[in-house]
């Protein structure tokens, strides 16, 4: 089989089709979850603690010679700085994606028809002929 032969047959192939829809919708959905964390929850969040950037919240480790303020102008001036703000905006991202996909697959479930367990048959089928002669002969040689 030629590569091209099966490359074709593997991206036609269900489970890479799901797979590939299943990024781009995560890379949308990821994208809305960015939004709702940075333009709606965050700015909530911080006039609540008196600071409405988190990105910008940091603690400097060094010394700030030219008593920069800036996250940014310290990192470039070289000045070891602990950057929380971006961390506690990634967790607070990440802890409301995994809420809502929970959110989602207990819904989903919960909309799935319920599988009733199949009844246990009252009284095994009986075994075929040819198992019955089988039996016969097998306790007749016994004998």
């Amino acid at each position: 089989m030629s590569m091209l032969a099966e490359f074709k047959e593997f991206a036609v192939k269900g489970n890479a089709v799901d797979l590939a829809v299943g990024v781009i919708i995560g890379g949308a959905f990821g994208k809305i979850v960015d939004s709702i964390v940075g333009d709606l929850i965050m700015p909530v969040v911080g006039a609540m603690i008196g600071s409405l950037d988190f990105s910008n919240l940091f603690y400097v480790i060094g010394k700030n010679p030219n008593n920069l303020t800036a996250l940014a102008d310290l990192k470039k001036a070289g000045v070891p700085v602990f950057a929380y703000g971006s961390f506690l905006t990634i967790l607070v991202n990440f802890v409301l994606l995994a809420f809502i996909i929970f959110v989602m697959v207990k819904q989903i479930n919960r909309l799935r028809p319920k599988e009733e367990p199949a009844a246990a048959p009252a009284e095994p089928p009986p075994p075929p002929e040819d198992i019955v002669l089988l039996r016969e002969i097998r306790d007749a040689l016994k004998r």
